[in-house]
């Protein structure tokens, strides 16, 4: 007969067993569309370089949750398989792996705010564990693909089908009519009073 130690040992094997099976990654599709300057044009060339306007950063929200990933606000990850399976890998903000910037972490996806580009989440037993609130990992200048279920960084020069260019990124305003030209379009961060500035290529 097996001693109560053991046998509380061997159920505790188990259950850890259980637990890194069960443990899974899930991310959002992306939720944010372009929004139109009002009496927009597109111009056929543009020769005016990009501006950057400084304002008041938005603050972190740090909620707690856990992910299997040590990442802090203000650092950028990787997203990448699929939204029911998803993958994320740190990466260097601004490099071609880099596709999103955390700027919350929340103990359940549903706590990110409403204008988040996308969301990493993990469960245990089908319950959240804690959750990335993600942003495009948006550059002056550089360029992303909003093509699939996440955006990817790519050349400006060899524009995918729904690629935008960063123009600027306004802080303090919810606006995409204070964009300045050659932006066309822009992403209202309404709940964090910014604007992402973009060019469609």
């Amino acid at each position: 007969m097996a001693s109560p130690t053991r046998s509380v040992r061997a159920f505790v094997a188990a259950l850890s067993a259980c637990a890194a099976v069960l443990l899974s990654g899930c991310a959002s599709e992306v939720s944010g569309t372009a929004v139109a300057i009002s009496g927009a044009s597109i111009p056929t060339t543009t020769t005016t370089p990009p501006r950057t306007t400084t304002g008041s950063p938005t603050p972190d929200i740090d909620e707690g949750g856990s992910v299997d990933i040590d990442v802090e606000i203000g650092q950028c990850v990787e997203l990448g398989g699929t939204v029911e399976n998803a993958t994320v890998a740190n990466a260097t903000c601004g490099s071609p792996q880099s596709n999103y910037v955390v700027f919350a972490k929340t103990p359940t996806s549903a706590e990110c705010p409403p204008d988040a580009d996308q969301y990493y989440y993990e469960t245990y037993f089908d319950i959240e564990q804690g959750a990335l609130c993600l942003d495009i990992d948006w550059i002056v200048g550089g360029c992303m693909d909003l093509v699939g279920e996440f955006a990817q960084r790519v050349d400006c020069a060899t524009p995918g089908a729904d690629t935008r260019r960063v123009v600027t990124i306004l802080q303090g305003t919810t606006s995409v009519d204070d964009c300045p030209d050659p932006a066309l379009y822009g992403f209202e961060k309404d709940s964090r009073n910014f604007v992402v500035c973009v060019e469609k290529l």
